[in-house]
Parts: structure tokens; C-alpha cells; sequence
């Protein structure tokens, strides 16, 4: 029986000495200066984060479940594995110990964890493959009744009435249908974690993670519609007026209205303090507001914009910039942008369909006198910071559904192929993605997880965010990969729905802090936590 504790103990002390040496380089030159060696360090720090996170839902579980212990094995065994000999950062990327200057401490962990890592784990991953084969999965359960039952909820929704509809909605391009909206906003989607005083379901982001969790594996466009509701829901609760509270959040809760956030520029990117999008009174102290705007998901449609805009002109960087909730029209398909001094063109994108992306353009739209957020200028960044741990959260939890979507059709598949006469997943290699994109996508979801208890404990967790978002991003990319992979040709094939998952994978190491952003913010943090 490995002794999983200690080598978590032992991880953690490597994970000590690489912030050690991370600490000391930083020192004497700048983080931009040390990209490598710091984000190398931020995953490092993920890799053991992710591992505690696991040890914690294979020890809750205790006897449920008898796969939980050897995806928690494999779990340990890569991890590990990855801390010693390398860690992918990217396709093209690898970090390794020698990059900080801990060669010694690596060899150190590997010696502490010998039996774990010399093992060989060929059976295990075989076991894993053949319980997927007969219908068996590892322990799901949180523990609580409510929140079972919650999953349960919109596990049968999204079986009814997502999946068989999804790949056709993608193919066509088509907008998610107004009656699964509808559908949606009946069980609450849209106010899981706005107040109950505000018409919502006053819930944790422990059960928002469920919800999207479950409704981005019928659909990742499906689980991030809810992204745009929970992103105005947070700004307004948290930032808003009374009279502003009053007005929109009952009204988001209820999926009457629709938001979307429009804070992105072209050239702009991830330096929100470049914005140059300018709002300014008139006479009778409405805003006009002109600018350029990009990558605005659900535009047409929406309802309100949450606007991020340049409003005091003389200040510099994030100090002018104030958060605007901008009514407009819902647009048709005939005229997707109704409302005057407001133009839009789509963004032709790969995956992540159902509610398109749009470069918006502003010419002197005017917006009512008390759409400031707050009623106070210049808090805009601080405002919206406030809502990017739980937005980062909600994308690790669509990362755990499409990784969990991925890993479903890449078995139906390879029980299903035939080769050789017996079915593919008989062949180790086959089995071996199978049982590796397990592992990835029990161990993403526990941090996620993990992430979301420690937003809903009330502490600043921007760094759990950072993690969560950073290894669910790679474990959706990964087995959508390894699910196309056992697919084989067919799997390039637009009829075949892997196809789609492999396209909707690859955005989430792109938005909501693109991957290297995330390595940067985990590793700053937690340098400056130490100091």
C-alpha cells in the first residue's frame, strides 16, 4: 500500500526549495526576467496542490470506492514522476529542476518516493481501463445529499436535452435555442450564487462549479452561458448601488435578462490598464460612450453590458477606468445590433459556439446617467478583479467537463472499434489514454474543487483560482487529444462529435488569463505570501 502522505510530505518539501531558489533569483532580477524559472515554479507549486487535493477526496472516500485508490496511485506516480524528471508547461515546454538550480532536492524526492516511482504501474492502468469498460467510475459524491442531488439534476438535463443537440448546434453555428435557455433558467442556472434577497439561489461557488461542471459536458457554450450571468451577477452584488441591485440582479437570476462582459480591446490583451475606450456626461448626465471592443461573447443577444471604460481621461492606467451596466436592445438574427451608436461584426472562431464572438464598435451610444457602477468613477479594475477568482474557478469547472466529455467518447469509442477482431480498448496503449485521462480529469475536478471551497471560506484564493484554472485547462486539452487520438481518422471527421471537443478544449488555455498569465499571478502570489 503506498503511503501517499508522505510523499506528499516529501513533495512538499521539494515544492519549499523550488520558492527558495524561485525567492532568490527574484532578488536580484525582475520576474518578467525569470519567466522560465517562475512559472516552472508555479507548476510545480499546482502539481502539489493538485496532489493534496487528491489525497483529500481518496481519504473521504475511504472504502466507497476501490478505483479511487489506484487513480489516486497513478495520480501520485505522475505527479511525481513530472516534479523529478520534467513538467510540461506546454506541447513544447518543459520544465525541470535544474531550470531553478534544485537538481539536489529533486534527486532527494525521487530517493523519498523510490517505491513509487520505480514501480511499475502497467497493471494498475489496466484495471482502470477494464472498470471503465464495465460501466464503473470513481467516487463522485461530495459528501452532502443537496449537492449530490444537484449534480444528479442537471446530469439528467444535460443528458436530455444538451447532448443529443449539441454537435448540431456547433456545426450550424447556431445560437443556443431560446427554450433550452428558458430550460436553463428554470433550474436556476443563471442565480446559483446571486442572493436569495435578489431573486437568486444565495449558493456557494462550490455548487456553481457542479452546475457548469455538468452542463459544459453536454456543451462547453452551454456551461458558459452562465458565465456571463455570473460575472454581472458578482460586479453588481458586490459593487453595485442599492437602486442597481434592485433593478438587474433579480432580473439576471431569472434569465430575463441576459449579460455580457465587454472589457476586452484589440491590442490590449491581458493589460486592461491600456484600455482606451472613453465614456463622458453630456448635458443631461447620460454617458456617450465610444470605442472599440473584441472577443465579446453573446453581444447580439445579450441584454446588458458590463462595460469597462475610460472615463477620467487625466489618470493614468487602471486609476481612469470605471465599470458601466449598459442596457441595450436584444438583437435578431436579421439584425443583430438594434441599438443606435452601437455596431458589431462575428468573430469566425473555431469552437466555443452557441453564443458567438463579436468585435463590437462604439459611436457615441449613450447609456443612462446611472449606469456607473457605484456611482463612483475610477473603481473600475478593482471592481472587476474582485470577480476574476470565481470567473477563473467557473472556467476550471468547464475544463472539468469537456476533459470528463472528452474521456466519454474516447471510451464508447474504443469499446465500440473493432481491430484485429477484438475491440481497441484491449490494446494497452488504448487503454492507457483511457486510464491516464481519468486520472487527469478526477484530479483536475478536486482542485477545482478545492479552489472553490477556499472562495467560499471567504479568503483571497486568487492563487487556488490560478491553479485550478491553469491544470483543468491542460487536463481538458490533453483528453481531448488522447479521445481523438483513439478515434484514429475518424476522429478528424466533423460528423464525429470529438471533434468539436477538441476544438472547444483548446480555448480554455486562452481565455479568462491565458495559461502563462496564470503561472505568472500563482508565482508572484506566493512569492509575496512568503515574504
Amino acid at each position: 500500500m503506498i503511503d501517499f502522505r508522505s510523499a506528499l510530505r516529501a513533495a512538499t518539501v521539494y515544492g519549499a526549495a523550488a520558492e527558495a531558489a524561485l525567492a532568490a533569483r527574484l532578488s536580484q532580477r525582475p520576474i518578467d526576467r525569470e519567466q522560465r524559472a517562475a512559472h516552472g515554479f508555479a507548476w510545480v507549486a499546482t502539481t502539489i496542490a493538485a496532489l493534496e487535493a487528491v489525497l483529500a477526496w481518496c481519504e473521504a472516500g475511504q472504502d466507497l470506492n476501490p478505483l479511487d485508490t489506484k487513480v489516486a496511485t497513478l495520480a501520485f506516480a505522475e505527479g511525481i514522476g513530472q516534479l523529478v524528471g520534467g513538467l510540461p508547461m506546454g506541447q513544447n515546454e518543459m520544465f525541470r529542476p535544474a531550470d531553478l538550480g534544485i537538481g539536489a532536492a529533486a534527486r532527494t524526492l525521487a530517493a523519498a518516493c523510490s517505491d513509487l516511482l520505480d514501480a511499475d504501474h502497467a497493471t494498475v492502468r489496466a484495471e482502470i481501463a477494464a472498470a471503465l469498460a464495465d460501466g464503473d467510475w470513481p467516487s463522485e459524491t461530495l459528501h452532502d445529499a443537496d449537492l449530490d442531488a444537484i449534480r444528479d439534476q442537471f446530469r439528467r438535463f444535460t443528458d436530455a436535452e444538451i447532448l443529443p443537440h449539441a454537435h448540431g448546434w456547433h456545426l450550424a453555428n447556431d445560437l443556443i435555442p431560446d427554450d433550452t435557455v428558458r430550460a436553463m433558467a428554470d433550474l436556476g442556472t443563471f442565480g446559483v450564487c446571486i442572493p436569495e434577497a435578489f431573486g437568486g439561489l444565495g449558493l456557494s461557488k462550490l455548487v456553481m462549479c457542479i452546475v457548469t461542471e455538468e452542463l459544459s459536458r453536454g456543451w462547453i457554450g452551454a456551461g458558459s452561458l452562465g458565465t456571463r450571468s455570473e460575472i454581472a451577477g458578482e460586479l453588481i452584488a458586490m459593487g453595485g448601488t442599492d437602486a442597481q441591485k434592485a433593478d438587474w440582479l433579480p432580473r439576471i437570476a431569472s434569465g430575463e435578462v441576459l449579460p455580457t462582459a465587454v472589457f476586452t480591446e484589440p491590442d490590449v490583451g491581458s493589460d486592461l490598464g491600456a484600455l482606451q475606450t472613453r465614456a463622458r456626461r453630456n448635458d443631461d448626465g447620460a454617458w456617450i460612450i465610444d470605442g472599440a471592443k473584441t472577443w465579446i461573447t453573446h453581444a447580439a443577444r445579450s441584454d446588458l453590458m458590463t462595460l469597462l471604460a475610460r472615463t477620467l481621461p487625466d489618470a493614468k492606467g487602471y486609476a481612469g477606468l470605471s465599470m458601466l451596466l449598459v442596457p441595450k436592445p436584444r438583437g435578431t438574427e436579421s439584425d443583430a445590433f438594434p441599438a443606435a451608436g452601437m455596431s458589431g461584426s462575428e468573430i469566425e472562431v473555431l469552437g466555443y459556439r452557441g453564443m458567438r464572438e463579436y468585435a463590437l464598435q462604439f459611436d457615441a451610444m449613450i447609456a443612462p446617467p446611472d449606469a456607473l457602477l457605484g456611482g463612483e468613477e475610477g473603481l473600475g479594475f478593482k471592481q472587476l478583479m474582485r470577480t476574476f477568482e470565481g470567473a477563473r474557478i467557473q472556467t476550471a469547472a468547464r475544463a472539468v467537463g469537456v476533459a470528463r466529455r472528452a474521456l466519454e467518447l474516447g471510451l464508447d469509442y474504443a469499446l465500440a472499434r473493432k481491430q484485429f477482431g477484438k475491440a481497441i480498448l484491449q490494446f494497452p496503449r488504448v487503454a492507457d489514454k483511457l486510464a491516464m485521462s481519468l486520472v487527469d480529469f478526477v484530479t483536475a475536478r478536486e482542485l477545482s474543487y478545492a479552489a472553490a471551497r477556499a472562495k467560499d471560506s471567504g479568503k483571497r484564493c486568487d492563487i487556488e483560482a490560478g491553479m485550478a484554472k491553469l491544470l483543468a485547462a491542460r487536463a481538458a486539452w490533453s483528453n481531448a487529444d488522447a479521445g481523438l487520438q483513439i478515434h484514429g481518422g475518424n476522429g478528424y471527421a466533423l460528423e464525429y462529435e470529438i471533434s468539436r471537443i477538441l476544438c472547444d478544449a483548446r480555448i480554455l488555455n486562452i481565455f479568462e488569463g491565458a495559461a502563462e498569465i496564470q503561472a505568472q499571478v500563482i508565482a508572484r502570489g506566493l512569492v509575496e505570501r512568503r515574504n
